[in-house]
C-alpha cells in the first residue's frame, strides 16, 4: 500500500510516534530521556510547534503536536537526526536509531474531545505498558507530560501547552482547583477499559467532515509535489525574513554582503540565528550569507570562542 501523506498546514494537530529501529531502546537512562526533551525543546524554539502531550517509553515516544506553521515534515527531520546524532555520540554508535517512517495521526482539534481522547491515551500509555504499579498515582512515571499538567505552571517547559486539553475536559481555568479535576478525571479513565483502536490505527481522528476535508488535502489534485513545494516555501520564506531583518538591523545590504569576510562576527551571528530559529541546512545558511563551506559556518557557529574578527 502506498504510504499516506503528510498534509501539513496552518494549525494542525498530530499524534506522533516513533520507535527504535528492530524496536531496540531510542532511551537507555534518565539522562537520554533529558536530551530527548532538550531536543524537544529546541525544536519547538525553531518551528514554534506546541506540544500538548508527550510520553517517553522505552524503546518509543509519543507526542501529540500543534503546529502554528506548516512544517511538520522539516521539524521531524530536524528532531530525529539531531537526536540519533546526540544518542551515537553519547553511546559511542552510528547509523539509524530509529525505525523507518514515524506515525502520524492527524487528530482534529475543534474542541470536540478527539484531542482529549488522544492526550489521554498518550498519558495512560505507561499504564498499559504495566509501568505504573496499580496502586500507585500516575505521576509516579516521570517521563510523561502529565506530570506537568498537574503542577504549577512556572514549573513546566515553555512549550507544553496546557489549555487546549484542559478545556476539552471541562476544566475552565488552569488553577490549583482545575488540576485537582484534570487529575481525578485522568485517574478515572485509567480505571476504565477504553477503545483506543482509533487512535492506535489509520491516518486521521476526527469526524466524518474533518476526514474528508483532510483526504481532499491529501489526495486532490495538487498532489505529495504541492504541498512538498508549500512546506519548502514556508521554511525559506521564515528564513529569508530573519536573514533580512538581521541585515537591516546591522545596516548591511544584500549587495554589500559577499564583500564582508566570511567569518564576520554579525554573519557568525545570524547564522546562529538561523541554526536556533529555522530548520535550514548548514550549507543553505553558508551560500545564503556568503560563508563559504558548510563546514567552516559549523566550526564558527559551534564555536565558543576564536571567531574571526570583522564588522
Amino acid at each position: 500500500m502506498p504510504r499516506p501523506l503528510r498534509v501539513e498546514y496552518t494549525g494542525a494537530i498530530y499524534h506522533v510516534m516513533s520507535r527504535g529501529d528492530h524496536r531496540n531502546n531510542i532511551f537507555e537512562d534518565d539522562d537520554d530521556r533529558r536530551r530527548f526533551l532538550s531536543t524537544l525543546g529546541q525544536a519547538c524554539q525553531k518551528t514554534e510547534w506546541q506540544v500538548h502531550s508527550y510520553c517517553l517509553m522505552r524503546n518509543h515516544f509519543h507526542l501529540v503536536i500543534e503546529t502554528p506553521l506548516p512544517n511538520l515534515v522539516a521539524g521531524m527531520k530536524w528532531l530525529l537526526g539531531v537526536y540519533t546524532k546526540r544518542y551515537n555520540i553519547r553511546h559511542k554508535l552510528c547509523g539509524h536509531l530509529f525505525a523507518g517512517r514515524y506515525k502520524a495521526l492527524h487528530v482534529e482539534g475543534g474542541g470536540t474531545g478527539y484531542l482529549r481522547t488522544v492526550c489521554d491515551y498518550v498519558h495512560l500509555n505507561p499504564v498499559r505498558a504495566k509501568l505504573v504499579k496499580a496502586k500507585a498515582p500516575l505521576e509516579s512515571f516521570e517521563w510523561s507530560s502529565y506530570g506537568a499538567y498537574i503542577d504549577v505552571p512556572g514549573r513546566r517547559p515553555g512549550w507544553l501547552r496546557v489549555d487546549r486539553v484542559l478545556g476539552e475536559h471541562g476544566i475552565p481555568r488552569d488553577s490549583a482547583a482545575g488540576r485537582r479535576e484534570f487529575a481525578a478525571q485522568t485517574e478515572e479513565r485509567r480505571a476504565q477499559e477504553a477503545d483506543y483502536r482509533q487512535v492506535r490505527r489509520g491516518w486521521c481522528f476526527g469526524d466524518e467532515a474533518f476526514r474528508k476535508e483532510l483526504a481532499a488535502a491529501a489526495f486532490g489534485r495538487a498532489g505529495e509535489s504541492h504541498h512538498s513545494a508549500r512546506r519548502r516555501e514556508t521554511e525559506l520564506d521564515r528564513a529569508e525574513a530573519i536573514v533580512k531583518e538581521e541585515l537591516k538591523k546591522i545596516g548591511w545590504s544584500e549587495r554589500g554582503l559577499p564583500n564582508q569576510p566570511k567569518g564576520a562576527k554579525k554573519k557568525v551571528a545570524i547564522a546562529r540565528r538561523l541554526r536556533k530559529e529555522t530548520t535550514m541546512t548548514l550549507k543553505w545558511i553558508a551560500n545564503r550569507l556568503e560563508m563559504g563551506t558548510w563546514t567552516y559556518v559549523s566550526n564558527l557557529v559551534n564555536a565558543k570562542s576564536k571567531i574571526q574578527k570583522g564588522n
